[in-house]
């Protein structure tokens, strides 16, 4: 992929405006939204899948070729006559900036439009440190990688994932920073990004991130209905129907974590008794008491019991860590299989270090789903682990901006105006951030000054799967 902007595509953006733009806008975004999704790739099947006339069809490609949107210097196969000419959607018109704040660790990514990873760099966090030093950290990282990747394209969106629900509209552009985490309260992150990089921003949960991550980049349809669940010391759900993330009405769907589930006489919630801290410490008494030579000898040489002690203790063989592990999977299949009754799902995928390294918590869940549901729920139910690691929740991030900024109405909004940062509603934005930062009680000139990066060149490096 040429890393070179293409030198007169801000000449071909001015000349590019057509002169009746509101007219226009809807049939631009139509054809390009046809085009970037692959449902047409000829003129012949754009004019079939848009309705729309050859002498329009023709006029807006122009439009959007001479906007750098759409390109058609490769040609197709002939079937008869001249070989036609492809249409392709240009993927390298703008950047995406992309992060995941997990408790232990930070992602930061570069993608292209169409969502690709293009440069990537995982690193140990504290998420419990003040939120300024956290924040100054993710814009050098995000200073580095742009400067990495020597490419002059504009970023036109960032998204970022957050280890808590995320109550955002779906759709609707930040102007301010909604809540997501007790400490970033006093913290104008949204505002300080979106004048930093003049680009709007999207916030996510992780886990609904990573189940956007499942869909784009794992083995599930792109149109498939998923229930994506995370296992760690909090277990969520992610839910998608029909390709869709399905968000609720305060952007706090998949809270399954909290559901009551009863283990061993006691009752609570399922993060509780089965989630990665209850692992831990269950393998710790178990070492403690003998009952577990495996994890006995971990703990006879200095070392503290984790989850992944007691999945690798269960892994090899070891008969009370094996139980652990098959009590947390049968729990979380109890809740999966109430959830599958009510959503008939076509895929269940199970993600976390813990889910995605241990084929005996996998085993509980799809023995408990596949015996407590109905056979119609269970006949075509695909239950398996996450292929993806640590990239999932960036892939997952830009496919949030992605989706968003090729938003029909959001689209038709700036698309004659060459990029999302034209768009009138995101120029009201920036105005309204621009306030907000200026006002006298704002105190962000008080931030120290961020780190040095100590980055390795190998940014296809990646920390260890947290359990957060």
């Amino acid at each position: 992929m040429n890393d070179k902007a293409k030198p007169n595509g801000a000449a071909r953006r001015a000349r590019g405006r057509p002169r009746n733009s509101d007219g226009a806008a809807p049939s631009l975004s139509k054809i390009l939204n046809l085009v970037r999704c692959g449902e047409a790739t000829t003129r012949q099947e754009i004019e079939r899948a848009s309705e729309l006339g050859r002498a329009i069809v023709t006029d807006r490609l122009t439009t959007l070729a001479a906007l750098d949107l759409v390109d058609e210097s490769e040609l197709g196969v002939a079937t008869g006559g001249r070989a036609p000419r492809l249409v392709r959607f240009n993927a390298d018109a703008g950047l995406i900036l992309v992060a995941t704040l997990d408790q232990t660790a930070l992602g930061v990514a570069l993608t292209d439009l169409s969502g690709k990873l293009l440069t990537e760099h995982h690193e140990a966090l504290d998420l419990n440190a003040p939120a300024e030093d956290t924040l100054s950290r993710l814009e050098t990282l995000f200073e580095w990688i742009l400067e990495k990747s020597a490419r002059s394209q504009k970023v036109w969106g960032i998204g970022i994932s957050v280890p808590a629900p995320v109550q955002t509209p779906s759709g609707g552009l930040l102007s301010t920073s909604p809540h997501v985490l007790p400490a970033w309260d006093d913290t104008a992150y949204v505002e300080r990004l979106v004048q930093t990089y003049k680009a709007p921003v999207w916030l996510r949960s992780s886990v609904e991130t990573m189940a956007m991550g499942e869909l784009h980049d794992g083995e599930v349809p792109p149109n498939a209905s998923m229930l994506f669940i995370k296992v760690g010391k909090r277990i969520g759900a992610g839910l998608v129907v029909d390709g869709r993330l399905y968000r609720g009405a305060q952007g706090a769907a998949g809270l399954i974590g909290q559901l009551p589930v009863a283990s061993n006489g006691r009752t609570g919630p399922l993060e509780l008794l089965a989630g990665s801290d209850t692992i831990a410490r269950e393998g710790q008494a178990a070492a403690k008491s003998g009952e577990s030579t495996y994890l006995a000898d971990i703990l006879a040489r200095g070392g503290e019991i984790t989850s992944i002690d007691v999945g690798q203790a269960a892994q090899a063989g070891d008969p009370t860590a094996m139980e652990i592990m098959s009590r947390s999977g049968r729990l979380i299949g109890h809740v999966a299989a109430t959830l599958a009754n009510m959503l008939n799902p076509s895929h269940i995928v199970l993600s976390g270090s813990i889910a995605q390294t241990n084929d005996i918590l996998l085993a509980a869940v799809r023995e408990v789903v596949y015996g407590e549901s109905h056979p119609l729920v269970t006949r075509d139910l695909h239950i398996g682990a996450s292929r993806l690691g640590s990239s999932a929740g960036l892939v997952g991030g830009a496919a949030v901006v992605v989706d968003a900024l090729f938003e029909p109405e959001f689209l038709s909004s700036w698309i004659t105006r060459g990029a999302p940062t034209h768009a009138p509603e995101f120029e009201k934005v920036l105005e309204v951030t621009r306030a907000a930062l200026s006002r006298p009680d704002f105190t962000d000139t008080d931030i120290p000054a961020p780190p040095e990066p100590a980055i390795s060149s190998k940014t296809d490096l990646k920390t260890k799967d947290s359990d957060a």
